[in-house]
């Protein structure tokens, strides 16, 4: 079964919003993916995510409230087929902390969006419901061709 795991920092904005409409999309296209996100900081460890980004999935017809804040294991680069980052920084991170025989693709989120390569997804964590609109729309926008990886 392909798998996938989303990245950012705290996992409580972004990567959750990714991996929610990466299921949504999964789920009315019939498709059977193993998806998770995590993120490279223990800030969040346990917690769901942020309650902007809920109500932004909310508002488009995703539930991510059951989801759970952890952090990237050495596992996850041998777990998953694909680890896509939300930032620069992020992927960065993800390539230090790669051990040796990883196996994961590591990738930008936004590589996956034609004309937006090598672009992150803005942190909206400091930001307003506006600003969680808008990392849903980027997230929602790399859906048809993160589901090409398959």
């Amino acid at each position: 079964m392909p798998s996938l795991l989303f990245v950012c920092l705290g996992n409580i904005c972004r990567s959750p919003l990714a991996e929610g409409a990466v299921r949504h999309a999964a789920r009315q296209q019939g498709l059977e993916l193993r998806l998770d996100s995590a993120g490279t900081g223990h800030w969040h460890v346990g917690r769901p995510p942020d309650p902007r980004a809920i109500a932004a999935a909310r508002r488009n017809g995703v539930d991510i409230s059951d989801l759970r804040a952890r952090q990237v294991t050495a596992d996850d680069f041998t777990r998953f087929d694909h680890i896509l980052a939300l930032d620069r920084q992020n992927l960065a991170d993800l390539r230090r902390l790669a051990p040796a025989g990883s196996t994961a693709r590591l990738t930008l989120l936004l590589d996956h969006v034609p004309g937006r390569e090598g672009q992150g997804v803005a942190d909206p964590w400091t930001g307003t419901d506006t600003d969680f609109d808008q990392t849903w729309a980027d997230v929602t926008a790399a859906m048809p061709g993160v589901l090409r990886l398959l």
